[in-house]
């Protein structure tokens, strides 16, 4: 069985890919628990694109390694899954696409980087703000096509970057700009609504290749002769499977 956790980073795409892959097991943002428990249900490959966190407690670094002692190939990009997987890379955690190496090399550091509001599953996790992952590359490519100054870009990401995750969209960045005339802030917000970068997409798509190209077995159980690390089994860690209600 092979499980993908994923929301908002493939909005649009999750009615077409679920009628088309049938053979992935799909789950909505991973919050904690949830890699322990696909791991519990037979899972031989899990994919981690995005997570729950704020006001959900997102996924413990500790279900993953859970996962790779049980022989489950692990991997992540995009959103949540790039952070964990620059995270737990030293462990076999498999990282996956731009966003995951900018995190792994310290280019990105910011954990709010990925974040994002979105809406629940009825409406297929629809994005409600950009996240910086995705706004940094589009203004890149804004100033490399001239559409305004570069001091204009600059004004850009400094309104960017002062604004919330909760309330970043293209048009509150271009409403927080100062130092740009009216009509440079018009021609930027259009070619935004034409030529935005979806980063978190593009990754997002390239986890699930890996995942779908992953065996239907796993990689042979828990190998922990072959391992320069053991999973603790805290008082914590039992108490969450005790949560899930089931026995590693």
């Amino acid at each position: 069985m092979k499980v993908l956790f994923a929301g908002p980073s493939l909005h649009r795409d999750l009615p077409f890919l679920k009628r088309h892959h049938v053979e992935i097991d799909w789950r909505g943002p991973a919050h904690c628990g949830d890699i322990a428990g696909a791991v519990l249900d037979g899972a031989t490959a899990i994919g981690v694109i995005d997570g729950l966190f704020d006001q959900n407690a997102a996924p413990w670094h500790k279900e993953i390694l859970f996962a790779l002692t049980q022989g489950v190939r692990v991997a992540g990009g995009a959103s949540m899954g790039a952070l964990r997987a620059a995270e737990c890379r030293a462990f076999g955690m498999v990282g996956i696409g731009a966003i995951y190496r900018r995190y792994a090399v310290d280019v990105v550091t910011d954990d709010a980087d990925v974040a994002q509001l979105h809406g629940p599953e009825e409406l297929n996790y629809l994005p409600l703000t950009e996240p910086w992952v995705n706004v940094e590359p589009s203004l890149e490519r804004l100033e490399a096509d001239g559409v305004v100054a570069p001091a204009s870009v600059r004004h850009i990401v400094a309104a960017a970057r002062r604004l919330h995750y909760t309330e970043r969209t293209y048009q509150e960045i271009l409403r927080h700009t100062v130092g740009i005339r009216p009509a440079e802030a018009e021609a930027a917000l259009r070619w935004l609504r034409d030529h935005a970068i979806d980063q978190k997409r593009i990754d997002a798509l390239e986890v699930l290749d890996w995942l779908r190209e992953q065996p239907e077995t796993r990689a042979g159980g828990d190998r922990a002769n072959d391992r320069p690390w053991q999973l603790q089994e805290t008082t914590q860690w039992l108490e969450l499977l005790r949560t899930l209600g089931r026995a590693a």
